[in-house]
């Protein structure tokens, strides 16, 4: 069994509020969710309207499939339009 956590930094320039930071966030969050079936939550810079930090935790029986599974939520990630990835970073437990 192989379990990793996926940590995305994330600036939204267009935010102006944390109304706007919310709405990209859960969207982003509810899409991650229903799609690849992973855990995931906001875990840090809950009050700063221009960034955010997400958290993907995965687990399966092997690297491959764990680390394919973070790699296809890292690209939606980098494809959003509305947010850009500042830093990534993946660490597993074996």
């Amino acid at each position: 069994m192989v379990v990793a956590l996926l940590i995305v930094d994330l600036l939204i320039p267009s935010s102006t509020n944390l109304k706007d930071k919310r709405r990209v966030i859960s969207g982003l969050v509810n899409r991650t969710r229903t799609r690849y079936n992973v855990s995931v939550a906001e875990v840090a810079y809950q009050n700063d309207h221009k960034r955010a930090r997400i958290a993907v935790a995965c687990v399966g029986c092997t690297v491959k499939v764990v680390q394919g599974m973070l790699d296809s939520v890292a690209r939606q990630y980098d494809s959003h339009p509305e947010a850009e990835v500042t830093e990534r970073a993946i660490e597993y437990v074996y």
